[in-house]
């Protein structure tokens, strides 16, 4: 599926998707390694295609294309949770030898 550059279409895509929107993925238009279903990323930003700009949490920086590639937003309640997980981890005590 291609489309065509529409000012609507990538500003649309920014108010939906903004720097720090956490995703999830279920499918990609091709093979790509490393990128299973339900991996889980932050949007950094929109471009022009649109396509959303990403840092996975697997480390990799592969956008998703909008319309080729799906994937969903996570809900406020699954970020909050992941927040929650993050400082439980940053508060676990260390072993040191």
């Amino acid at each position: 599926m291609s489309f065509k550059y529409s000012k609507e279409r990538v500003e649309a895509a920014r108010a939906s998707y903004p720097n720090g929107t956490r995703i999830e993925l279920i499918s990609l238009c091709n093979d790509e390694r490393d990128m299973p279903m339900g991996l889980r990323g932050t949007v950094v930003g929109v471009d022009d295609q649109p396509a959303l700009l990403m840092h996975w949490d697997n480390g990799r920086s592969l956008s998703i294309l909008l319309g080729e590639d799906q994937f969903r937003k996570l809900t406020l309640e699954e970020v909050e949770t992941e927040n929650q997980e993050d400082i439980e981890e940053e508060d676990a005590p260390t072993l040191s030898m």
